[in-house]
């Protein structure tokens, strides 16, 4: 292990699947990386995804209209959206501030920003994969949009028409076809809209995994500490840990929804809130599934993976180290079994994950201005599986010279005013 003293140039803080990629990809291009975190790689947010590697996942959460869903989704039947009472103080603003991006100018802007970091997702991983030994950890797949009211299967309606316009294949089926596309749904499912040219992780945490192993293999140092805090230092940085205080001349923030905690003493301020997500994993499930499936109506998503079903989904906006709603496990349990009758959930686990959220769904990627050598890659609410690699390979190039043919300005930090 390098000594607190040895200087690496860049420091990944951060061993989420972002952190992983961008550590990976500096290493390709041939730049001396360590990775801090109080975690193995790629065992917190990462691994609690819903495996989904979306290419045409391109669609942020404020859309035009969204305001009238809000009711309904807190308080409806399904009830996928909550907000811990210690959290509204902070999301009050930070829901102004997401209704202001729901028009139609926004959500294409945010649609192009989008289709840069998601669009090439499936190539790459597949290329990072080679090699290792995994490469069936992401296989082909369909993302399957199932509607109880086939009337919202419209390939018309604005967020559909966008994935169409950028080259998107999409087609409506009816209830009978999508029994026959998925024998384990429910026939409570009228319609639904099949996008194509898709894939799917059958294991988040075990990709993350041989990512790290990869990065290693490549030089890449990783480090389990706990970080409190990150200082400017002459020159560089110093990275405070339980630990040890490590220094680098260049820090990459790639630490999720716990990023505010290093950039508020730094005078940094941005409108960041953890966005809790669930999922129950059945390891018996008497069911599979081919493709990922979203219910459209209870907003969530379930996968065959390699241990087992995964239903995936609900937002609860509150403190990213809160421990787990009690209600959460048997409120999945039943939504997860709505949409599939003979699904086994008698030995399903639960996990609680924090995805951090920003109001526009773009996350903070780039250099910060009056910060010299430190580099942001933090905030990809809930597209980060996809959003990672492409992240990644951005960052390094810019951390090499490589001016990349992105506008980076639409992630940057300054983006938003100061937040509340």
């Amino acid at each position: 292990m390098l000594s607190p003293d040895t200087t690496p140039r860049v420091t990944v803080l951060g061993a989420g699947i972002v952190g992983i990629c961008t550590a990976l990809s500096l290493a390709e291009r041939g730049v001396p990386v360590r990775v801090i975190d109080r975690g193995p790689p790629g065992q917190a947010t990462s691994f609690g995804n819903a495996g989904v590697i979306s290419p045409w996942s391109i669609i942020p959460q404020a859309v035009p209209g969204i305001w009238r869903q809000i009711p309904g989704l807190m308080l409806g039947r399904y009830r996928p959206l909550a907000v811990r009472p210690a959290a509204w103080p902070r999301m009050v603003p930070w829901g102004l501030r997401f209704l202001r991006n729901a028009t139609e100018q926004k959500l294409r802007q945010s649609c192009d920003a989008m289709q840069i970091l998601c669009g090439p997702s499936i190539d790459l991983y597949r290329r990072h994969l080679a090699g290792t030994g995994h490469a069936g950890l992401v296989v082909d797949s369909c993302y399957v949009h199932a509607f109880r009211n086939s009337s919202r299967a419209d390939l018309s309606a604005l967020d559909y028409a966008l994935r169409v316009e950028k080259g998107a294949a999409c087609e409506v089926i009816d209830g009978p076809a999508v029994t026959r596309l998925e024998p384990a749904l429910g026939s409570q499912f009228n319609a639904a809209i099949v996008i194509h040219n898709q894939a799917r992780a059958l294991s988040p945490g075990k990709l993350s995994e041989v990512l790290a192993e990869k990065a290693t293999g490549l030089g890449v140092e990783f480090i389990s500490d706990s970080i409190t805090a990150v200082e400017r230092a002459t020159p560089g940085w110093r990275i405070v840990c339980d630990g040890e205080t490590y220094h680098a001349s260049q820090v990459v923030l790639a630490l999720g929804a716990w990023s505010l905690d290093i950039l508020r003493p730094l005078g940094i301020q941005v409108p960041l809130m953890a966005e809790r997500g669930y999922h129950i994993e059945c390891p018996t499930p008497g069911v599979t599934l081919t493709n990922s499936i979203m219910d459209m109506d209870a907003k969530v998503v379930a996968s065959s993976m390699q241990d087992g079903v995964r239903v995936a989904g609900q937002a609860e906006f509150g403190d990213p180290s809160a421990p787990p709603s009690p209600r959460r496990k048997p409120h999945l349990e039943r939504l997860a079994q709505a949409m599939m009758p003979q699904l086994n959930v008698a030995d399903a686990r639960l996990w609680v994950g924090a995805r951090p959220s920003l109001p526009d769904s773009l996350p903070m990627l780039g250099p910060v201005a009056d910060q010299p050598g430190l580099f942001l890659n933090f905030g990809h609410s809930h597209y980060g599986l996809m959003m990672a690699p492409k992240s990644g390979e951005l960052l390094a190039d810019t951390l090499v010279g490589r001016m990349p043919n992105v506008d980076l300005s639409t992630y940057a930090v300054d983006r938003f005013e100061v937040a509340s």
